[in-house]
């Protein structure tokens, strides 16, 4: 279903002249992970080594570095505003399913105007879905994002600056693709409808509900965290989350109210890593979903940066804003 393009990296690693490769791949297709050494090391005979690491995006990028002599990533597209390495090689995965004219039935009750979003292993299917949409007199549009987007109508779950691209000129958003991580990004960054077609069951759903009942927890951790006199403040040490910066001003925006701050760094958020730790409240600098999507796990409340600025009283709720990676926030010192 997925394109791994294998005979693509063989020719790579012949070309490249290396003798070890690391693979790492999210947690979906780790289950490939034996499979493709084999295939790797019995057409080139180069040395591999498996990267057993949870990896969510490109934003955690394995520094392969004296480890191996090359990197192959799965799954993700490359984040521009990270730089670039001739050692490493993007292997995109996309989807090889089409789109059946016969099942998109399902899309005669969605808006006039739509902008046309997908994860990375759907792109490949905005042509096509604009071409159905105009067919029925729909006027379809696809944002261009900014620097930490590859493609054109691509959303992170950490960035929907496609979506913001074309925000004016659309009445709501369609995303083609599977789960709620990906078009969450994009509900949460936009104040208009997010449509999901699930091009495998050529079903569609409304984002808005999800949405909803997932802003309604944060405002109950916001509202719970007003009583923290102190906070630890997270900064991932991973290649595109690290937004050490950012967490500086954070601690000086806590003490300029009065209350403690300490600044911790980390490779992995987790329940466990952060029990030691005797503050009230968490604030995150990391990929802002670990704040969003996982608060429940956590003992005491895990904030984004904007909810923080509720917290503190310098934001107010009807201004909330869902806190995005970008290349302004984290920038290229921090992303090599």
């Amino acid at each position: 279903m997925f394109n791994f393009e294998l005979d693509n990296i063989v020719a790579w690693i012949r070309d490249g002249g290396y003798s070890s490769v690391a693979l790492q791949l999210p947690e979906g297709l780790k289950i490939r992970a034996t499979e493709i050494s084999d295939y790797l090391s019995e057409r080139t005979g180069v040395k591999v080594l498996i990267i057993g690491f949870p990896c969510y995006g490109a934003c955690d990028l394995f520094d392969y570095h004296g480890l191996a002599d090359a990197l192959v990533h799965f799954g993700h597209s490359p984040i521009p505003s990270q730089g670039d390495d001739h050692n490493v090689l993007y292997v995109e995965s996309r989807s090889e399913i089409g789109l059946d004219a016969s099942s998109v039935g399902c899309l005669k009750d969605i808006p006039e105007r739509i902008g046309l979003l997908a994860t990375i292993q759907y792109l490949d299917l905005i042509p096509e879905m604009a071409s159905v949409l105009e067919s029925t007199g729909r006027k379809a549009f696809i944002g261009k994002g900014d620097d930490r987007i590859c493609y054109p109508g691509q959303v992170l779950g950490c960035n929907s600056s496609s979506a913001e691209a074309v925000l004016d000129d659309v009445d709501a958003f369609l995303f083609i693709g599977e789960g709620d991580f990906h078009p969450l990004a994009a509900a949460f960054g936009v104040k208009k409808e997010v449509f999901v077609f699930n091009p495998v069951t050529s079903e569609l759903r409304n984002m808005s509900e999800t949405r909803d009942r997932i802003l309604r927890r944060r405002f109950a951790a916001i509202q719970t965290a007003k009583d923290a006199d102190s906070f630890l403040v997270i900064v991932c040490s991973k290649v595109g989350q690290n937004r050490s910066a950012e967490a500086d001003r954070v601690i000086d925006l806590i003490r300029s109210h009065g209350k403690k701050a300490y600044k911790a760094v980390m490779e992995e958020i987790t329940p466990m890593s952060l029990m030691a730790y005797r503050v009230d409240a968490y604030v995150n600098t990391a990929c802002p979903r670990v704040a969003m999507d996982d608060s429940a796990r956590y003992d005491h409340p895990m904030l984004t940066v904007p909810e923080l600025e509720i917290v503190l009283g310098d934001r107010t709720w009807d201004d909330y804003r869902f806190d995005q990676i970008t290349p302004s926030n984290c920038p290229n010192r921090f992303c090599q």
